[in-house]
């Protein structure tokens, strides 16, 4: 395919420029759901009069449907959409950052999606979505899947649908740990039970703080009700999480100033289902806390991470070194940040 692209190039460059601009009217007509012709031209900066020459031909096309509430995207659109993707990101260059941070870090699968999360809601829209399908992907009758909390992982939960000719009824979406105390919508409770009723699976729900004091943990960890829902948590064949900026991750825990001090020390970077990481993938802290421990994840047979944004890169760096994530699916601007650290850490061994 790359070769026919260069080829493409160099006799049709007007052909590349063109099928670039229609891919992304019906990418954002896609995301948007319905929308109208005048916000429509305001995202793309473009002027309504070219839009208009363009989204006439895609209506033309069976493409697009124009109402008088704003245009959606059609069902022969949304394979369009699909089947032209791998040649988009061919384009965009977004296959080549794919295969530089696969090989990096030795993963079995990575997904890169164009934009920065820190800066644009379509992209967080599409993370959400390129990270539903990567679970779809994998998910098998009788899974127990557990999911951590945050926005990405909820924006997950709302891109899930319930997949064609799959039996997932007797599958489980479980919590890998306790509550955050956030936002009841972003909390691991909430979208794990999100998620299995968007894809008709059974759930669990863990009612315990994610940060417990000895007390409180030896109380738990004995209780039968707990000790039940922790047993099926710890089965778990898929785990899908975030991934969050260490000093971010502390101070929304509440950590004390003394112990902010001491992850800073440690070099924390990056933290996940309540481990903290330094750039090398060490561990040099965790909480005590009920769900998910780190000899689970290791044993996990497909472990996701998903995150998004140029302000991440160094997290999802520090993860992505401790060595047991199988797909990553990131934005474009983490990836780029992503592959510039690699190639420093071969500049400086080399």
């Amino acid at each position: 395919m790359r070769n026919i692209l260069e080829i493409q190039k160099q006799l049709l460059p007007d052909l590349m420029d063109i099928l670039k601009k229609r891919y992304t009217i019906l990418h954002q007509i896609k995301l948007a759901g319905v929308i109208g012709r005048r916000t429509l031209a305001a995202s793309l900066d473009m002027t309504e009069r070219v839009l208009r020459a363009e989204t006439d031909l895609l209506k033309a096309q069976g493409l697009i449907e124009i109402e008088n509430m704003g245009m959606t995207i059609s069902e022969a659109g949304a394979h369009l959409l699909e089947r032209l993707e791998p040649l988009v990101k061919e384009l965009l260059g977004l296959a080549a950052l794919e295969e530089k941070i696969r090989k990096g870090y030795g993963l079995r699968k990575v997904i890169v999606v164009p934009g920065d999360w820190d800066v644009s809601s379509d992209t967080k829209q599409e993370l959400g979505r390129a990270g539903a399908k990567a679970l779809l992907s994998v998910m098998e009758e009788r899974d127990v899947v557990a999911v951590t909390g945050g926005t990405t992982l909820a924006s997950i939960a709302e891109k899930l649908t319930m997949p064609m000719n799959a039996q997932l009824k007797d599958s489980w979406f479980v919590p890998a740990r306790g509550g955050l105390g956030e936002s009841l919508e972003i909390q691991a409770n909430t979208i794990a039970s999100g998620m299995a009723k968007r894809v008709g699976a059974g759930y669990r729900l863990l009612h315990v703080p994610d940060l417990l004091g000895e007390e409180a943990y030896h109380s738990l960890v004995n209780d039968p009700n707990t000790q039940e829902i922790v047993t099926l948590i710890r089965k778990a064949r898929i785990v899908i999480h975030g991934i969050g900026d260490a000093m971010e991750m502390a101070r929304r825990r509440k950590l004390d100033p003394e112990m902010l001090q001491e992850l800073r020390s440690e070099g924390a970077l990056a933290e996940s289902f309540g481990y903290y990481f330094d750039q090398d993938g060490r561990v040099v802290h965790k909480m005590l806390t009920l769900g998910l421990r780190l000899e689970d994840i290791i044993s996990t047979e497909v472990v996701i991470g998903v995150a998004g944004g140029k302000s991440k890169a160094k997290a999802i760096h520090a993860v992505l070194r401790f060595g047991h994530e199988d797909i990553l699916v990131t934005d474009e601007a983490a990836a780029n940040e992503i592959v510039a650290l690699l190639e420093q850490e071969k500049a400086e061994l080399s």
